[in-house]
């Protein structure tokens, strides 16, 4: 796909992020208003021409998607691994085509389990237990970071939240560098999705300082996707489950939750925090 090709696609699909709906209020029901609704639909990702995956999300950065959901499902090593990928927008959905290098396909293929409707549960179509919860490498003790730091990036969030500030209906996931700076966020209806697309824009630049900010729970799923690829810190608004917190000890990822301005709930390895 040329660059013309592309920009032309993104702004297409990127427009239908938000929609205006008559809605009535509890203090009216006779008159109708708009408000903005964010808009939910079903992404197809296809690789070397088998669909794998569909969940729905919201029709915006599905390059960093496609990309952070191949790195976090281990089907690939590294953005190398993709020698292409194309945007299709079709009358019932959209669909994200990825050419595989054939070494990450055929692994695809041996493994190839079905996903659809994943936003939910996260386990939705796996066919047996010991595939819920995949092992994965510890991480190393590399990443340092300052709580104070913390309360900078909080304050920054809600800029990377168009579409939510609209609805109220999408989660963000942002990367923190150490100085509390938002190198960059997605946002999403899905939490999952939110982070995906995180995670695949971190690839593209390569950030390795800082720590991952989700603005929802931390579920054991959002533990392990940063832990594939890679993320030390993780930082959540909202709690952790216990199956969240025992994906981070032994993945030795450190996890944060109920993350506000004053205040966090620290989970698992402390010691790259600092006061």
């Amino acid at each position: 796909m040329n660059e013309f090709t592309k920009k032309r696609q993104e702004n297409v699909i990127e427009s239908a992020c938000y929609r205006a709906a008559p809605v009535w209020s509890r203090a009216d029901l006779h008159n109708a208003s708009d408000d903005w609704l964010a808009e939910e639909v079903p992404v197809a990702l296809v690789y070397n021409g088998i669909s794998h995956v569909v969940m729905m999300a919201t029709p915006r950065d599905l390059e960093f998607f496609a990309l952070g959901f191949s790195l976090s499902e281990g089907i690939i090593e590294s953005a190398n691994d993709i020698y292409g990928m194309d945007i299709e927008r079709g009358c019932r959905g959209i669909e994200v085509h990825i050419e595989l290098s054939s070494r990450r396909f055929m692994g695809l293929k041996e493994r190839r389990r079905q996903l659809a409707g994943r936003t939910g549960c996260g386990v939705c179509g796996v066919e047996q237990l010991n595939e819920v919860v995949r092992p994965v490498t510890p991480l190393p003790f590399t990443q340092r970071f300052e709580l104070s730091a913390l309360d900078r990036g909080l304050d920054q969030l809600r800029q990377f939240q168009p579409v939510g500030q609209l609805t109220g209906c999408t989660h963000a996931a942002a990367w923190l560098m150490p100085d509390g700076e938002i190198a960059s966020g997605h946002e999403d209806v899905g939490r999952h999705v939110a982070l995906d697309k995180l995670l695949g824009h971190r690839s593209r630049e390569q950030w390795q300082e800082g720590a991952a900010l989700v603005s929802s729970r931390a579920s054991y799923e959002m533990v392990q996707k940063a832990a594939m690829c890679g993320v030390e810190i993780l930082f959540a608004v909202s709690a952790a489950t216990t199956l969240a917190v025992e994906v981070a000890h032994k993945a030795n990822l450190t996890l944060v939750g109920f993350s506000k301005p004053g205040r966090a709930t620290v989970y698992t390895h402390p010691q790259r925090l600092r006061v």
